[in-house]
């Protein structure tokens, strides 16, 4: 078996990489372990330099670490640009403030001395998922390498070649080896690896399914465990409102990232005073979205990441208009691309039941619901299994 890297634009393959076997992660697992012995002795003073030295690198090469994002994952370039610029921030934040992250904290008890302190676990696994494939990377990494663990990374299986990439930018700034990872593995290798007994936590970002997953294993294994999972998080439009700046902010919201972004803006719940004139504007300002190839600059959106996320869209707004649900503009593939295009879509009459009300849509498409008041628009922002975050304009 190999994991593919497919161009999202072109539906092409660009290439191909042999998937690890058992007996090639246990090896890793081994290399790990004693990478940490030694790692875990280094200085802070040495684990700032190099990571100093890692955002250096992201930043003399952000447009090549910026236009494989865009490749692999159909980002549009711009914020591609932006993500290996806040990657590269991110490792500078941890060597300027890990030391005062990881000092001691005294506290008062009985006793002549009693503190806090903060040491390394070990090896960390991190789970990431394929839509900021540098970010996500890097702001779980970063803080878990200064305070003197190591890392394997259980990248998404369609971005193989960030994943390498990734692992040679640490290399390049000089960490020791083994000391950061990338396993070349699918999600059903991933149990084992959390069972091992040399693997000492777990990190994860992804769907509600695969951290209810994650945290049951670790959870039978009692290994510390982060999840960051998914969102539907609603943009709660009151009256008296700036219409052309929350407009303008709201499209942005809902389609950074050509929509894929679990913090994005998925539920626009607007109260009826001001519902008529926020959805003629909010639609039109979507119509005005440049749709193309992300590599050009002049690009706002670009394909979905894999033909399945675009399959799966498709038909959440199928159904959602077979419910009754009204497309204001958008709600189709766009045939005429060759890759995985949906347009930017607005859909409004949109209730309860109805796919795009129930489910996270992971693309560019904005429900809009209509409510009496403030306290209607609360209780459907609240209707919902998923968490993360929320905003209210007014």
């Amino acid at each position: 078996m190999s994991l593919k890297s497919i161009n999202p634009t072109t539906g092409m393959t660009i290439k191909e990489y042999p998937e690890w076997n058992h007996e090639q992660i246990h090896l890793q697992i081994e290399k790990s372990l004693q990478a940490f012995h030694s790692w875990n002795e280094t200085t802070y003073s040495d684990r700032n330099h190099l990571l100093k030295k890692t955002a250096k690198i992201l930043r003399d090469r952000k447009s090549e670490y910026a236009q494989l994002i865009t490749q692999e994952m159909g980002k549009p370039i711009t914020q591609s640009e932006a993500e290996v610029e806040k990657c590269a921030w991110v490792c500078d934040f941890y060597a300027e403030n890990g030391k005062k992250f990881l000092e001691e904290e005294y506290i008062q008890t009985d006793a002549n001395v009693s503190y806090i302190q903060f040491s390394p676990l070990g090896i960390i696994l991190g789970i990431m998922p394929w839509n900021f494939p540098f970010w996500q990377v890097f702001r779980w990494a970063a803080p878990a390498l200064i305070a003197g663990n190591v890392t394997l990374l259980k990248h998404s299986s369609n971005v193989p070649q960030c994943g390498y990439t990734i692992e040679e930018i640490f290399s390049k700034a000089g960490f020791p080896d083994n000391v950061f990872r990338y396993l070349p593995i699918r999600s059903r290798t991933v149990e084992n690896i959390i069972k091992d007994a040399r693997v000492a936590a777990v990190s994860l970002t992804g769907s509600s399914y695969a951290g209810c997953e994650t945290a049951k294993k670790a959870g039978e294994e009692v290994k510390k465990v982060v999840l960051e999972l998914g969102g539907s998080d609603p943009f709660i439009v009151l009256p008296d409102i700036d219409l052309e700046y929350t407009v303008e902010q709201a499209v942005k919201a809902r389609m950074i990232n050509n929509g894929q972004s679990c913090i994005a803006a998925k539920r626009f719940i607007i109260v009826k005073d001001v519902f008529n004139e926020f959805q003629h504007a909010f639609t039109e300002k979507v119509k005005q979205l440049v749709v193309g190839d992300p590599l050009e600059k002049s690009t706002e959106i670009g394909p979905l990441a894999r033909k399945d996320i675009l399959e799966q869209l498709a038909r959440q707004v199928k159904q959602s208009t077979e419910k009754k649900a009204v497309i204001l503009t958008g709600g189709k593939k766009l045939e005429n691309y060759p890759g995985y295009f949906y347009a930017p879509t607005v859909i409004s009459n949109v209730k309860k039941g109805m796919p795009v009300y129930d489910e996270e849509t992971f693309g560019p498409v904005a429900p809009l619901i209509k409510v009496n008041d403030e306290k209607e628009a609360i209780q459907i922002a609240n209707d919902t299994i998923y968490g993360l975050g929320a905003s209210i304009w007014a």
